[in-house]
């Protein structure tokens, strides 16, 4: 185990060394420019057309399986999981307070990467043999760019059908188990059976019980962890500018060790905030468009406006939640790391209250993600094998769930994170060849709809 542990780390280092981190912020960057920061200016414009997609438009109904809203809840069903409370906590722990600042900048830019991801979904998605709409990456490289770069997709469907256990199911059993046995003494064996049955519970009903479980289950949970944590830094409002120069100030100069704090580097801040910001939004993986290729739109615009919402609401509003809790209350220097320092820093507001309530919120989030995990591995597989596959795929997807439970925290986070850059690279590849196809079609769109 030592030594795959120690390959693995390898690898990582690699795939997650400057040239990752250059080509994720890079496409981003130059996507933002290319449609002239719309995403930003047009956030308003998103969240209108996320109230008005509560249902299909009319004309629409037939264009997929589940509306435009709850295309963008499966979305973050999958994002808003265990990247949010331990990854942002790991996060500060490992690259100190200036990399929540990078993730802040990987999610600005990332929304204009989510944006093209859907937009490229809808445009040239398909419907399989049993009409169900089917798109993603692997469908927009073989569509988009031809038969040329097929072997593209491939390699992406290959890595997001093996990716999703580790980010997409293992990570998020094994924080739930751990949590539970933390703060309730439930036996992670336990957690991981029920976990299991009530995955398996909503697979059975496929994309739309998915759909409806993650419209009800995420806007609650999200505006519940949100309202807390603000709880929460009012109780620490006297920190909260010391927090913010902490921020700026080591997101480009080292910070000493202090403390628990081992320091870190300025590179460390930025590995650290973008990766993990990465692993938590998913802007740039290539997971979101699979399920906005679901959604009942036939404007591929319009889905974009409201995919790009995912990274907004994601980082800029709930993973800065976790962070600047984490900071203001001063335990990031504890030596705690993970779940374990988002908890203390919310008990320490909140005695005896905090840490149920981190629990509670994780083990939601990450049940949600395997929810919305499952549909994008399935997708994956479904592709390479075809509709028969899907119901293989399904129950060692389950039977994950509670193997997951009981194995070994850090190597799943590094497998993971491994797994996260080998789906990115096919994606972003594809996201550059056919960056003018979304420049064109969202210039089209704006022209014949300036009242946006």
């Amino acid at each position: 185990m030592e030594m795959l542990t120690s390959i693995i780390g390898e690898i990582n280092s690699i795939v997650w060394g400057p040239l990752m981190l250059v080509l994720i912020l890079g496409v981003g960057l130059f996507l933002s420019l290319g449609l002239r920061l719309m995403p930003i200016l047009k956030l308003g414009t998103g969240f209108k057309l996320l109230w008005r997609g509560r249902k299909a438009a009319s004309g629409d109904e037939n264009s997929g399986e589940i509306s435009p809203f709850q295309a963008l809840m499966t979305a973050l069903s999958a994002t808003v999981g265990t990247g949010n409370i331990a990854g942002v906590a790991t996060a500060v722990f490992l690259g100190g307070p200036g990399a929540l600042f990078w993730m802040w900048i990987t999610a600005l830019v990332g929304m204009a990467t989510k944006y093209a991801e859907a937009v490229l979904a809808v445009k040239y998605r398909e419907v399989d043999e049993e009409g169900n709409h089917v798109g993603g990456p692997m469908y927009y490289i073989k569509n988009g760019l031809g038969s040329k770069w097929a072997w593209l997709g491939m390699a992406f469907a290959i890595f997001g059908a093996i990716a999703g256990f580790g980010i997409g199911n293992t990570v998020q059993s094994n924080s739930i188990a751990s949590v539970m046995e933390s703060n309730f003494g439930t036996p992670t064996w336990v957690t991981g059976l029920i976990v299991m049955v009530l995955v398996g519970a909503v697979l059975i009903g496929g994309i739309r019980r998915i759909g409806h479980v993650a419209g009800a289950l995420v806007p609650v949970m999200a505006v519940s962890y949100i309202v807390a944590g603000l709880v929460v830094l009012f109780i620490n409002a006297e920190q909260i500018p010391h927090a913010f120069d902490l921020i700026f100030t080591h997101a480009f100069s080292p910070v000493a060790a202090e403390g628990g704090f081992a320091g870190a580097a300025v590179w460390a801040a930025i590995r650290f905030g973008v990766a993990r910001g990465i692993f938590s939004n998913e802007a740039g993986l290539g997971s979101a468009p699979i399920a906005h290729a679901a959604a009942q739109n036939k404007s591929p615009v319009r889905q974009g406006l409201v995919a790009m919402l995912g990274t907004f609401i994601d980082t800029i509003l709930i993973c800065s939640i976790t962070g600047l809790v984490i900071i203001t209350s001063g335990v990031w220097t504890s030596g705690e790391s993970g779940a374990a320092l988002t908890s203390m820093a919310f008990a320490q507001a909140l005695p005896g209250l905090g840490n149920y309530l981190v629990a509670v919120a994780l083990a939601i989030f990450a049940f949600t993600t395997i929810i919305g995990w499952s549909f994008y591995g399935e997708r994956c597989v479904e592709y390479i094998f075809g509709v028969k596959s899907i119901a293989p795929y399904r129950v060692l997807w389950i039977l994950a769930v509670p193997a997951g439970a009981v194995l070994h925290l850090d190597f799943i986070w590094l497998l993971a994170d491994t797994l996260n850059a080998f789906m990115a690279i096919p994606n972003l590849i594809a996201l550059l060849l056919l960056s003018p196809v979304v420049f064109q079609v969202t210039r089209e769109f704006f022209a014949e709809n300036k009242d946006l």
